[in-house]
This record gives C-alpha cells, structure tokens and sequence, in this order.
C-alpha cells in the first residue's frame, strides 16, 4: 500500500491539515500503526442537487486519506434522507421523496469524482442495509441510547428548552448514523463539527456491536463570499463545483479578503509550505486579488480543466467574457445617506458605474446590470454591509460595498 512510502509524521501532517478535532489522535496513531488500509467513511444525505465549495471541505480530506492509500467509502445517505438530519436545526427538517432523493443522489456520484478517483472509490448507500431491517432491529437500535443521552445534544436540548417540537423518529437519525459506521466497519468517519455528536454515536455503538471503536474527525464549516455565515445556496454565498469557469472566478476573487489563509487552507491542494508563501507575500504588499486568482485557476482546473484556468480571466482593458473579472477589480464604498436601502440605480450612480441616473435606469432596463453574477431588475436593493460585484453593461465591473 502506498502508506508505506510515508512516515506516520508525514501521514498524521497532511490529516491534519484543516481539521478541527481528532478524537482520538492517539487511537488514530495506533490505527495507523497497523499498516494496513483503513476504512475511511463519509456521509452525504442528498438534500440538494448541487455540492458547493463547503462541500468539497470534508471531501478534499477524503482525498488526502485516499492519497496515503486507504480505501475511501462515500456514503449516500438515501435512507437517512427520509428521516431528516436535525442538525443545526431548530425545527423538524421535511423529508424528501424518493424522486428527489434519488435525482440528488446520482448528481452527488458524479460530482466528487471531480476530487476523489472514481477507481479507489466506494460509492455506497445506506438503503443497502436499512431496507432489510426489520421493526425488531430498529427497536433493538433504539433501545442502545436513552432519551436523557439525546437531549444532551445541543440542537435538541434548545428545542425542548424552548418548547419546540421534536419528533420521535428525529432521534433516531444519529442512531442510524451510527449504524452505518457498523454496517461499514469503518476505522475512521469524517463529518462537519455540527456532526460531532452523530460521528460519536457511531463510535459508541459500535462498541456495543463488539467492534472496534472508530476515529471521529470533524472539519470546520467554510464560511461563504459574505465572510460571516456558512456557505450556503440558500444564503447565495456559495461556490458551486458545476459553476461555470467564468462565474466561479468571479466569486473566488470577490471574496473578503479576510478569507484567503481559510480558502487555501481547505480548498486548495498547494502545500503548506507554498501556501505559507503567498501569504507572505501579501503581507509584503503583494495585491490580494493576484492571490485569489492563484487560487481560481487551481479550482477552476479541477472541475473543468486546464484551458478554461488559463482563459478564465484576462487582463484590464481587454474584452471580458461573461461572468469574467478584470484582475484589478476596483473597490468602491457607498454611503445610505440616511436610507435605510439603496436601489441598484442608486448605487450605480454613486459608485460611477453609470454616467447619471438616466443612464443607471437604461442599463437596469436593458438587462445589463449583474450583482454577484446575476441580472437584478430595478427593484434590487443593498443594504448596510453588504459587500457584492458589480458588472454594469460589458466593460464597468467594481466590488461596492455599502458603508
């Protein structure tokens, strides 16, 4: 196995980049001592059709655990899709149909292979299990956790605190989590930090199945282009791993630059060393956004390809393509001037992206006008503290930001 061609420093160095906890690093270690290839597991319910950036945080250490050579099960959660993960949730999640959930399922499949190797890769769903479980075996699940252990778990203990409901079958989704890790005999599962109860049930029971207990590791939630919240499409501060070339160029460099060290951190596959570089860089006055680009192009090429990383940008002055930025993005800040929001025509106007107003309002007409890669008609406004990209007809772009 390829492990063997690095040292446990070397292997426990790149597992450590960009996780959160490891619990625990010491049964880690003594995992892998065993040379042997470990099961490395990771779940996704297909809830959405599209993986983002935020994503591709826990399956970029998928990757790193499949380069040391271990065997790599990407686990669809078909089954548990039904139930409802409650995590980060103060409400009951409705379920999905199965319509939905298999649509989702085969985009999932087809999307991480744009990071893992399709080759070394298990794609498994936990229906291949559940489906033969009988009421008995549930109820035998069930009785492996009390009522006063699931209320420990912080999402839960607000919902009761708050008199919200819970639903009985929302209790057993960390439960049968935990079977999956049983079911997979799984050395290691990686999930969110708002996993770490769940990944921790699966360590319990299998315990209590007579298995060894496997290594929990959680990576930290990427925060999205606004800088502040988790990097959802609901939210629109999300990258998307379909995006096209020209769009997720626009909003890698549009990002806070408060971001960059995170974005390299998780995303990028540069080593530390080169990362550690370019940051340093900008510390000695390197433009930011030269940084950023770096980072576009390698994204860019992962999920599409060489040429559209090279030909994603072009240089100010230049005819841009669609969706494209030039390198020097001007940034512009508008003041409220007491409003509590600024129209689009309005700040078109103060940010000099339109020569008056009349102009403004003819652009917006015309359909010419982008915010962070879309057309807003002329009821679009901004708000204090919001932060987007401007394109404003084929050659005026500026990142404008509402003091």
């Amino acid at each position: 196995m390829t492990t063997q061609t690095y040292t446990l420093e070397e292997q426990l160095a790149l597992i450590q980049r960009g996780t959160q906890e490891i619990l625990s690093e010491e049964d880690l270690v003594a995992k892998l001592k065993l040379n042997r290839p470990l099961r490395i597991k990771a779940g996704f319910d297909p809830t959405a059709p599209d993986l983002h950036l935020g994503h591709t945080v826990l399956i970029n250490k998928l990757k790193h655990f499949q380069d040391l050579g271990h065997e790599i099960y990407f686990l669809i959660g078909d089954y548990t899709a039904k139930i409802g993960d409650p995590s980060g949730k103060n409400s009951t999640r409705p379920p999905l149909t199965d319509e939905q959930i298999k649509a989702n399922a085969t985009t999932y499949a087809e999307q991480v292979f744009k990071i893992l190797d399709k080759e070394k890769t298990r794609v498994v769903f936990n229906s291949e299990w559940f489906n033969d479980m009988s009421a008995a075996d549930m109820i035998q699940l069930a009785s492996q956790q009390t009522v006063s252990r699931m209320l420990e778990r912080d999402d839960f203990s607000k919902r009761y605190a708050s008199q919200t409901p819970i639903s009985i079958h929302e209790f057993l989704y960390p439960l049968v989590q935990g079977y999956d890790s049983i079911a997979l005999k799984a050395d290691v599962e990686l999930g969110g930090t708002d996993q770490t109860f769940n990944l921790l049930m699966g360590r319990t029971l299998q315990g209590r199945y007579g298995q060894g207990q496997q290594v929990c590791i959680t990576v930290p939630i990427l925060e999205g282009l606004d800088g502040v919240n988790k990097m959802s499409k609901s939210l629109n501060n999300y990258v998307a791993i379909y995006d096209a070339p020209g769009t997720m160029y626009q909003k890698i460099l549009s990002m806070p630059d408060t971001l960059i060290r995170r974005y390299y951190e998780f995303l990028s596959f540069k080593p530390m060393d080169e990362v550690e570089g370019l940051l340093a860089e900008m510390e000695n006055g390197r433009n930011p956004q030269e940084i950023k680009r770096i980072l576009a192009e390698e994204l860019i090429e992962r999920f599409h390809d060489a040429d559209a990383a090279a030909n994603a940008h072009k240089s100010a002055g230049n005819v841009l393509a669609d969706g494209e930025l030039p390198i020097d993005l001007p940034e512009v800040t508008v003041d409220l001037e007491g409003q509590d929001a600024l129209f689009i025509t309005q700040v078109l106007n103060q940010s000099g992206l339109a020569k008056n107003s009349s102009s403004a309002k003819d652009m917006v007409k015309r359909g010419v006008v982008k915010v962070d890669g879309d057309v807003v008609d002329a009821g679009f406004n901004l708000t204090s503290g919001q932060t987007v990209v401007i394109q404003a007809g084929k050659k005026a772009y500026a990142k404008v930001t509402v003091g």
